[in-house]
């Protein structure tokens, strides 16, 4: 019965304006880089969340972050939630991860070089992929 509980509280929990809740089948991995860069940018900080499988995704997203000196880790959690098998109908088990990413001191800098190194991309540059 403590599953149901469980369950029941993240269910209800309000969404957060800087949660980024990853899964591992909709969206590819710099999708969410760059979703979280922009969170990072407007709230200086940033939870990636998963369940089950999508777990290496968030650690990824959050070490690719971190190796190219945009965010800081504040805080990593851990723990389990019972959810109903979809398949079974039954109760199980699954893995949560949430990670707690802060902004960098060289974030700034860092997102003004890159904004510089990539020029936006012009009508021409449209018309010249459209015409290959």
């Amino acid at each position: 019965m403590a599953t149901e509980a469980v369950v029941a509280m993240t269910t209800t929990e309000p969404q957060k304006k800087n949660r980024i809740q990853v899964s591992n089948t909709k969206k590819p991995l710099f999708f969410y880089v760059n979703l979280a860069k922009r969170y990072i940018q407007q709230h200086n900080e940033v939870e990636l969340s998963a369940l089950g499988m999508a777990i290496t995704t968030v650690v990824t997203i959050a070490e690719i972050l971190k190796n190219n000196g945009l965010a800081t880790e504040k805080k990593v959690l851990t723990s389990t939630v019972g959810m109903k098998d979809e398949n079974k109908g039954r109760f199980i088990q699954k893995a949560k991860i949430e990670i707690v990413l802060g902004k960098s001191e060289k974030f700034d800098s860092l997102m003004t070089a890159s904004a510089a190194a990539a020029p936006p991309a012009t009508d021409s540059d449209a018309a010249a992929k459209d015409k290959e």
